[in-house]
């Protein structure tokens, strides 16, 4: 059965800890939305769908899924680099090197590479809280 943040994890944590689940939500929100519209050279773009299967991927690799998700999307947008660092700074973060932060995304900016740490951080956090809860 699903059980997500938006529909049982926010109910339940405010349940035990008011105004605690709002603060969250905001801060998941914050960083998922988070965008310059911008990917390497190319502006004007909507990164939504880059957004949304960072987020997926992160939570997939907690053996969280989701039956609406067409996840063939993560494998058409996440190269090989981008899932290995996904993974290593998810699962084991004293595991991550320069080297590997180096071989994903080679032509974009660092603020972007600063980004997708925001939105997997986050996407764990969210996914260890609904494990947790």
């Amino acid at each position: 059965q699903d059980y997500t943040w938006e529909d049982h994890g926010y109910s339940l944590i405010n349940r035990l800890y008011p105004d605690v689940g709002q603060l969250l939500d905001e801060k998941f929100q914050v960083v998922y939305n988070l965008t310059y519209n911008t990917i390497a050279m190319h502006c004007g773009v909507d990164t939504s769908v880059l957004r949304r299967a960072i987020w997926n991927y992160v939570h997939c690799v907690f053996g969280i899924r989701y039956d609406d998700y067409d996840y063939g999307e993560v494998n058409q947008l996440l190269e090989r680099n981008l899932k290995v660092y996904i993974k290593t700074v998810a699962c084991y973060p004293e595991r991550t090197t320069k080297q590997i932060y180096a071989q994903f995304w080679r032509h974009f900016n660092h603020s972007e590479k600063v980004h997708i740490n925001l939105l997997l951080l986050e996407a764990r956090m969210q996914a260890a809280l609904l494990y947790a809860l």
